[in-house]
C-alpha cells in the first residue's frame, strides 16, 4: 500500500519505476498534496518540529475540501508563528497555493519566495509555481525565468521536462518560436517518456513552421 511508503521510498520508486512515473503524470494535479503528505509523515516524528507540523495538517483538511478562505485563515498566523521551522515552511508553501486559487498572484509569489526547505521537490515546485503566477499576471519574461530555474534545480524525468515544456509554451506566447523550439527539442532528446505523454513532436512542428 502506498500509505506505508516513506517519503524517501516514494522518491526512489519514482526514479526507478517507469510505471510509477507514468502514474505520476496522470495524477499530476495531486502530486503536490502527495509530496506534502509524505513530508508530514517524515517530519512529524522529529521532536524539534512536531508542534510546527500539527497546524498545517489541520489546514490541509480544509484544502482537500476546497475551503480556501478557511485554509488561509489558519495558515497565515501559523506561518508567522513558525517561520524557519519545517512546518512553517510547508505551511507557507500551502498558503501560496491558496492565494493562487484566489487569484492573488503577487501574494502567492511573496510566500513562495520565502519557502526555505531542504526537500528538493517542494523547493523546485515553489519556483515553478512562481512561474505559473507570473504567467497569470502576463509577466512572461519573469515566468520563463522561473520555469527555467525550476527545470535546472534538480534534473529528473518529471519536473525538468515539465518546466521546460511550460517555458516553451510561454515563449510561443511572446512569439519566441526559436526559444520554444529549443526547449521542446531538449525534451524530445533527453526526456523521451515525458515527450511521448505530451506528443512533443506536435509542438516542435508548430515552432519549426514559418
Amino acid at each position: 500500500m502506498i500509505e506505508q511508503l516513506s517519503f524517501d521510498d516514494i522518491k526512489n520508486k519514482f526514479n526507478s519505476n517507469k510505471k510509477f512515473k507514468f502514474g505520476t503524470y496522470i495524477v499530476g494535479g495531486l502530486i503536490v498534496l502527495t509530496i506534502v503528505y509524505f513530508s508530514y509523515r517524515q517530519f512529524i516524528w522529529l521532536p524539534a518540529n512536531e508542534k510546527s507540523n500539527d497546524g498545517w495538517w489541520v489546514a490541509l483538511n480544509y484544502i482537500s475540501k476546497d475551503s480556501t478562505d478557511q485554509a488561509i485563515g489558519i495558515l497565515k498566523p501559523f506561518v508567522n508563528n513558525n517561520d524557519g521551522k519545517t512546518g512553517g515552511e510547508i505551511a507557507q508553501y500551502l498558503l501560496a497555493t491558496q492565494y493562487m486559487k484566489k487569484g492573488k498572484y503577487s501574494a502567492a509569489i511573496k510566500e513562495l519566495k520565502g519557502v526555505d526547505l531542504e526537500d528538493t521537490y517542494i523547493a523546485t515546485l515553489s519556483v515553478g509555481l512562481q512561474g505559473d503566477c507570473y504567467s497569470q499576471m502576463k509577466k512572461y519574461k519573469d515566468a520563463i525565468g522561473a520555469y527555467l530555474e525550476a527545470a535546472e534545480r534538480e534534473d529528473n524525468d518529471f519536473t525538468t521536462p515539465m518546466y521546460l515544456w511550460k517555458a516553451g509554451l510561454v515563449c510561443e506566447e511572446i512569439k519566441k518560436k526559436a526559444d520554444a523550439l529549443t526547449h521542446y527539442q531538449r525534451i524530445k532528446d533527453d526526456y523521451p517518456n515525458y515527450a511521448s505523454t505530451k506528443t512533443i513532436d506536435r509542438y516542435i512542428a508548430r515552432c519549426a513552421s514559418k
